[in-house]
């Protein structure tokens, strides 16, 4: 079985998530391609964006946004995606088990004795007036039937888990900042979403599993859990096993893989990048180390934006005065400063409308 080093894995991962070569394509297609972007931090999918497609338009992702061709809902690990409308009408069913264990994992004795199926009946009953309300606002209204458990587990669990939820524009659109108002799924997108199959297959992990290798592969199974955040996924993927080819990484673990998916030759130049907050191309891994050092893991965690130079993780960045400020993880040479400084000025003029395109780089 082919072996696949670190650096070939480093090119394959970039080449999937379209960091390699900016691509030309309509930016529904590249969130539906990515299977969404992790965005509970609403700004941060335009970074993102900019960084992978030529051209990208900001207004185009906001337009998604209202026209509801995308939506910003809880769905792989219970964090908040966007994620193409039609993604998540057919996917959410599958995470439902998921983000109930989930929830329950951080209230579990607060909601201990708490019928679930009667405390979702009590949250639709409530949102059937069409009034979009944050999780508080709905918390505050079913709480005279649950006082125990308090406000903060209830609306967690109503809004992460057991009612599937858009939180509305304005929040998520270009340069605003709004709170979170959430409406169920069905009546934002129109219809209900999917319910799982009746005869007990999974055709919906078996196209998780697909998607996930297109997007992010190859990588093991550890990986499309830690991604999905679902466990109960071995059948799907037993079930389209046939169709994928099989390689190792240089630690013995078997990688999945499309055959026909983009396998750059590891000597393939990469760009400087510049990743938002949590972007997927790092946390959509168990071992990560592909793309970052064992040393700077925790950075994909706490919310650091950072820079990868030859394709690894290897600075940090932040914004002020509408000026990118670059911190370096290692020492840089006078050619990857260069390079840095122009991608982050490039970033600086997108951020602020072509206001600025000031790049600081510290020593």
């Amino acid at each position: 079985m082919t072996v696949l080093g670190v650096r070939a894995l480093n090119r394959a991962t970039l080449a999937r998530q379209l960091l390699l070569d900016r691509a030309e394509m309509p930016v529904l297609d590249a969130v539906a391609h990515l299977c969404g972007l992790q965005a509970q931090e609403p700004q941060e999918p335009f970074a993102g964006l900019w960084s992978r497609l030529r051209g990208f338009d900001p207004a185009a992702l906001s337009d998604l946004l209202v026209g509801r061709g995308v939506v910003r809902t809880h769905l792989m690990r219970r964090t908040v995606h966007l994620v193409a409308a039609a993604d998540v009408l057919a996917w959410r069913a599958r995470h439902d088990a998921m983000l109930r264990q989930r929830v329950l994992g951080v209230y579990r004795r607060e909601l201990a004795g708490v019928d679930l199926d009667e405390l979702a009946a009590a949250g639709r009953a409530v949102l059937a007036d069409g009034e979009p309300r944050s999780m508080s606002q709905l918390a505050r209204e079913v709480a005279g039937r649950w006082p125990a458990p308090g406000p903060r587990a209830l609306g967690e669990m109503l809004v992460a888990a057991l009612v599937p939820m858009a939180q509305l524009p304005p929040r998520g659109l270009w340069r605003t900042k709004a709170g979170v108002r959430n409406v169920p799924l069905s009546s934002w997108l129109g219809r209900e979403i999917d319910p799982p199959a009746a005869d007990g297959r999974d055709p919906v992990g078996q196209t998780l599993v697909r998607r996930y290798l297109a997007a992010f592969g190859p990588a093991a199974t550890a990986d499309l859990r830690a991604w999905s955040g679902l466990a109960g996924l071995p059948a799907a993927v037993a079930a389209v096993r046939e169709e994928l080819v099989a390689f190792r990484d240089e630690r013995g673990r078997e990688l999945l893989d499309l055959p026909d998916a983009p396998r750059p030759d590891p000597g393939t130049p990469a760009p400087v990048r510049f990743l938002p907050a949590f972007d997927n191309a790092i946390l959509g891994y168990h071992d990560r180390g592909r793309i970052i050092d064992d040393a700077h893991r925790g950075l994909s965690v706490a919310g650091a934006r950072v820079v990868l130079v030859d394709g690894r993780v290897s600075a940090t960045w932040t914004v002020e005065d509408d000026t990118v400020l670059v911190t370096p993880l290692r020492r840089l040479s006078g050619a990857e400063r260069a390079a840095v400084a122009e991608e982050g000025g490039a970033l600086a003029s997108f951020l602020s409308d072509g206001g600025s395109d000031r790049a600081r780089l510290s020593p």
